[in-house]
């Protein structure tokens, strides 16, 4: 049997293997060390050519097997949220293909904001079942780091500003994809958090605030879910650039964590040959400027040793064994996008959507309740799924706000304005500012629809084009003269719902004092109009909770009260938008420094230890109904805390709440916010149900790093349990020792 039918032969087994497993059921340890010998075999058959040539991208979106070994390439799917066309081999360019339209999933903060770990694990599945579909080994994605400033432009991809809440839907996002046999790549690692400067910025960062706050994701998902990729970030951290950061890629990831995986670069993201080969990169996308020719060279002349090259390919081919190739001529047969992704996009949408508030109980939109119905806002007619700087998702369909209204609540005499001007790509390419006054015939004719009106829907917020990959927000003020607007709106008629269509948090002074009533309705996918619709009608009762801080103005937050961001000003930038391949052009530039002066005190961390008031705070969100908690029991053992309480839910309508668990540590020897999440659930129940909650905090929770001993440590004492709606709205206190 030659090697290409042996290599077959054993994907075809395991092919059945994987099909006749129980999906919970995994080996201990790490799937990808099941085949060390067939590896070492393959490894000993190849060339050091053929060997090299898997190290770089052979197209944009591709890295190269060996077909003289019949070992397919991997193909890479780009996307967090949404399976990419697909593109030319050498370029940005889509292929034009008819039948590669995929479902757009609501973006990163949308599913952070449904608390669910259950909807983290049936997004990574509905990725995966639209990923195989077109031959793809491996999505890029999650989008895990840590959101540190509110005016982030990828904000709307990350997931949270808090790590324990980001590593648990990483997790599950992780398994679900990988269970479904497409392998995820972790991104972007690590401390990918400003987008101004991301492929020059050099961030400066305590070891325990590294640790605690923003390597959690990362390392929860390796470890707990077996990660296997991960994808190095463009900035510098600590002097080294993240494609080659030995402290990040060799000692953190494989050494510390046990990666077994592999670690690819940004799109254009490697700046040596050397540097990248002896620092933990195992493949350049997408060309092979460094670690191409010139790579092989470094090897024939000793520089390099083989043995690096060979573990490389080593963590390449361990991918490969996990995941099964599909071969080209059997992609792309049908539409991308199917059906049960469609429901599983609604169920994560309606899930999602947060109400900030509802005075005079505006909300739900019952029958005979209105008549007239005004939706305005430009946000109710335009489609999210793509736009801005780099992944969008050519969306089969996409329900706006506006189609969902109307689909929805029939019964009502709905009627649509504009209100303000949509904020477009050739503006922000021209660097006009999307903060400008309002338009006075728009908000007219608004304001006019508004007086003839029972009830005004203002669909507010931003775009994808005001939050955008590679740059960040200048302000977080709402764009094109909302607040102007909103206003007008107000005085035309008090009944005023303000719906924010957003990825980030935005400065809602002005909505706050003239709206009633407050939605949060995100980038929410293919299936967002119908999601918000439902949820203003009462079908579906509000559930998601805030992924992050709403602060009352954008200076109360750390990294701007410190004045470490922006690092330089408005004149000093040569660009304001970096392109996506890293300075193509060859250009140099000094690399300004990110210092995260705040440690550990960011989101909030930062507002309750500072004791800043916010806007709303971390995971905040209202519903119809009201829920009763009670009777908090306690029960500390050497393996962490098993908490007990009652909920109720006091209201008339069934719904579901998630209960927040908290830890403080007053007496702690070490600094400290006031108190961190630790734990949550997600707790369903009928109207006037009662039922226990019961949740386990493992002790490792309890850890802190210690900066002298490089190492965790728990601190034994006291420990202050707080339960409740948010972490300012705590329903219930305990105290246990450590």
């Amino acid at each position: 049997m030659n090697n290409k039918s042996k290599w077959m032969t054993f994907l075809c087994s395991l092919s059945l293997l994987v099909s006749c497993s129980p999906q919970k059921e995994q080996p201990k340890g790490s799937l990808l060390l099941c085949h060390e010998d067939e590896i070492t075999e393959i490894i000993g058959q190849m060339t050091l050519e053929e060997k090299v040539n898997m190290l770089h991208g052979k197209n944009m979106f591709s890295s190269a097997g060996v077909e003289r070994l019949g070992i397919p390439d991997i193909e890479y799917a780009d996307g967090p949220f949404g399976i990419r066309e697909e593109m030319e081999p050498h370029s940005w360019n889509s292929l034009g293909l008819a039948n590669d339209s995929s479902t757009f999933f609501p973006t990163g903060s949308a599913l952070a904001a449904t608390w669910s770990e259950e909807m983290a694990y049936e997004y990574g599945k509905g990725m995966a079942k639209e990923a195989r579909l077109r031959g793809k080994d491996m999505i890029l994605g999650p989008a895990i780091n840590i959101q540190r400033i509110p005016t982030g432009g990828r904000t709307y991809e990350y997931l949270s500003e808090d790590p324990q809440l980001s590593a648990a839907l990483s997790v599950k996002y992780t398994q679900g994809v990988q269970d479904n046999g497409v392998a995820v790549c972790l991104k972007h690692y690590a401390l990918n958090n400003q987008e101004n400067d991301r492929g020059s910025i050099d961030v400066k960062v305590s070891p325990r605030a590294m640790h605690e706050l923003y390597l959690p994701p990362f390392e929860a998902a390796v470890k707990e879910a077996d990660a296997y990729g991960v994808m190095a970030a463009y900035n510098k951290v600590e002097g080294y650039w993240c494609s080659e950061n030995d402290m990040l890629l060799n000692k953190i990831l494989r050494d510390m964590w046990g990666f077994h995986g592999i670690v690819i670069s940004d799109w254009g993201g490697v700046h040596s040959t050397v540097g990248a080969a002896m620092n933990g990169l195992d493949v350049e996308m997408p060309g092979e400027r460094y670690m191409g020719q010139a790579l092989l060279d470094s090897v024939k002349a000793g520089v390099v040793p083989e043995e690096v090259i060979d573990s490389k390919v080593r963590n390449l081919l361990r991918v490969r064994f996990a995941i099964q190739p599909i071969a080209k001529e059997d992609a792309n047969k049908v539409m991308t996008a199917q059906p049960e992704q469609r429901d599983i996009a609604y169920k994560v949408a309606s899930k999602s959507i947060v109400m900030l508030k509802n005075e005079g109980e505006l909300l739900p939109i019952l029958p005979n309740k209105y008549k007239k119905i005004a939706v305005i806002g430009d946000n109710a007619i335009r489609q999210q799924a793509q736009g801005g700087v780099g992944a969008g998702v050519k969306a089969l369909k996409e329900v706006t706000p506006l189609e969902g209204i109307q689909n929805k609540l029939n019964n009502f005499e709905i009627k649509w304005a504009q209100g303000y001007y949509n904020y477009t790509r050739e503006d922000r390419y021209k660097n006009i500012s999307p903060y400008q006054k309002a338009d006075k015939e728009l908000m007219a004719e608004a304001v006019q629809l508004a007086k003839e009106s029972d009830l005004v829907l203002f669909i507010a917020g931003n775009n994808r084009e005001v939050e955008t990959e590679g740059s960040d927000r200048t302000c977080i003020t709402l764009p094109m003269g909302q607040d102007e607007l909103a206003q007008a709106l107000a005085e035309a008629n008090p009944n005023l719902v303000t719906i924010l269509v957003s990825g980030a948090p935005t400065d809602l002074r002005v909505v706050n004092e003239v709206s009633p009533a407050i939605l949060v309705s995100w980038f929410n996918g293919s299936e967002g109009g119908n999601a918000l619709a439902d949820v203003l009608s009462g079908a579906i009762v509000p559930s998601g909770k805030l992924p992050f801080t709403y602060p009352i103005q954008l200076e109360d937050n750390q990294a701007y009260s410190l004045k470490v961001y922006p690092q330089v000003t408005e004149e000093e930038k040569e660009d304001i938008f970096v392109n996506l391949v890293n300075q193509k052009d060859g250009r140099q530039r000094k690399s300004p420094t990110a210092n995260y002066s705040e440690g550990i005190f960011v989101g909030y961390r930062w507002f309750e230890s500072k004791q800043i008031p916010v806007a709303y705070p971390f995971g905040h969100g209202l519903s119809y109904t009201t829920f009763d908690y009670s009777d908090l029991q306690l029960e500390t053992t050497k393996q962490g805390i098993q908490a007990t309480l009652q909920l109720t839910n006091t209201g008339k309508y069934d719904a579901e709440e998630v209960v927040q668990f908290y830890i403080g540590r007053p007496n702690s020897q070490v600094e400290r916010p006031l108190k961190e999440l630790k734990a949550f659930q997600r707790v369903s129940l009928k109207a006037g149900e009662s039922k226990p909650v019961q949740i386990f905090i493992p002790r490792e929770r309890f850890r802190h790093w210690d900066e002298i001993d490089k190492g965790w440590k728990i601190e034994s004492g006291k420990a202050d349990v707080y339960v409740g709606s948010s972490s300012q709205d705590i329903r219930l206190t305990g105290s246990t020792n450590i």
